[in-house]
């Protein structure tokens, strides 16, 4: 059975369509991972881009996938690096880091398409005020296997057996699943586990699954079952009890996200390299 079925909730950031299925009214958290946006499919026009402006975040890790286009990473460490699809981007923002996300300029030139994952993870505790950091992992260092004619990408975490590179501070789990109609699959032991569908529909227990649904299985059904063609990601690992979450911050204590919002308004925070002269102003009022 499925303890619940979480549809999206349409957003846009600038010319952007958003589906967010973390947090929601009925489901905070899916093992640590706190915030869930699904982006695209759009075509962008010609010399119109992407440019999510300098922004901060604190007590948390966020998690960048692409299935198309390119954006490139800025942060006040002075990371710089452009993600390209396939590739995984992990930004630990510990105590404080502000970054920025532009597409290059060279591509706008033309019609392309973007698409991809944008996540947050809540960190335990006692790695919440950790020194900032940044890793990048290119697709052909995730794992890539079958089990029983599915194909599966193990992006974070341990499962099948298998192992990916990413670096993780608690049980984590994330992998991309490419099915064919009428084969199953057996899901990872995990505390806690969410299967959202990219394409195509699914079943697990007796209850289906369809496009851009998360869904969140009990502990009890444990296999997946494919009505069409799918793809989808499954998320999970361990719960870390209650976090706070407002604007761009996460924290497991609330004073720690009033200081950050005054740290920002005061430009306490470090600037982006080679990004700063603008950034995303704290609004007055924000829901997630």
């Amino acid at each position: 059975m499925l303890k619940d079925i979480l549809k999206p909730r349409k957003k846009n950031i600038g010319n952007l369509p958003i589906n967010r299925l973390l947090p929601s009214a009925k489901q905070k958290m899916v093992g640590p991972w706190i915030f869930f946006d699904h982006f695209g499919p759009i075509e962008l026009s010609e010399n119109k881009g992407l440019d999510i402006l300098p922004h901060p975040h604190i007590n948390l890790a966020t998690v960048t996938y692409l299935f198309d286009g390119e954006i490139i990473h800025r942060d006040s460490i002075g990371s710089f690096q452009t993600i390209k699809p396939g590739d995984l981007n992990l930004m630990l923002a510990g105590k404080g880091i502000v970054h920025s996300e532009r597409e290059p300029e060279n591509i706008r030139k033309n019609k392309r398409l973007i698409h991809g994952l944008q996540f947050w993870l809540a960190l335990p505790s006692e790695v919440e005020e950790t020194e900032p950091a940044f890793f990048h992992y290119s697709k052909e260092n995730l794992p890539t296997f079958e089990v029983n004619d599915t194909q599966i990408k193990l992006i974070i975490g341990t499962a099948w057996n298998k192992s990916s590179p990413v670096k993780t501070y608690c049980d984590t789990l994330f992998a991309k699943i490419n099915i064919l109609k009428g084969n199953s699959l057996t899901l990872p032991n995990k505390e806690e586990i969410g299967i959202y569908v990219l394409s195509g529909e699914i079943t697990v227990g007796q209850e289906k699954i369809t496009q851009y649904a998360l869904g969140i299985p009990d502990k009890e059904s444990t296999h997946i079952l494919a009505n069409t063609n799918s793809e989808f990601i499954i998320l999970g690992g361990v719960s870390l009890g209650r976090r706070f979450i407002e604007w761009n911050f996460v924290s497991s204590h609330a004073d720690r996200i009033s200081q950050a919002k005054e740290d920002w308004l005061a430009q306490r925070f470090d600037k982006v390299v080679d990004d700063e002269n603008e950034f995303i102003p704290l609004p007055h009022k924000f829901t997630i």
